[in-house]
């Protein structure tokens, strides 16, 4: 695949993401390298992704995830058009 980001930057990055070997480790890099508001503002996004692949309504996501419609929007933009890496992610973690 051919990614419009591809990058010499942004493939350290992801190598030094594969290189995390659990959760701790996860926790201890993005920690240091993300700031709160931008680790919980990706976990938000996979969170809603989840809610749109189980089909849930945009109401109930925004309440549960306090995510805005224009958030949801734009995640679901990315579930149908996107790179479909979050279907790649979710088939491994069998949501």
């Amino acid at each position: 695949m051919t990614s419009k980001l591809k990058d010499p930057l942004i493939d350290n990055l992801f190598e030094a993401v594969l290189s995390l070997q659990d959760t701790e480790e996860c926790y201890r890099f993005f920690e240091d390298i993300c700031t709160v508001a931008e680790l919980k503002s990706l976990a938000q996004r996979l969170e809603v992704a989840k809610m749109l692949q189980l089909n849930r309504t945009y109401g109930d996501i925004a309440d549960k995830t306090g995510a805005s419609t224009a958030t949801i929007s734009r995640v679901k933009r990315a579930l149908n058009y996107g790179a479909d890496g979050y279907k790649l992610v979710f088939d491994r973690i069998k949501i």
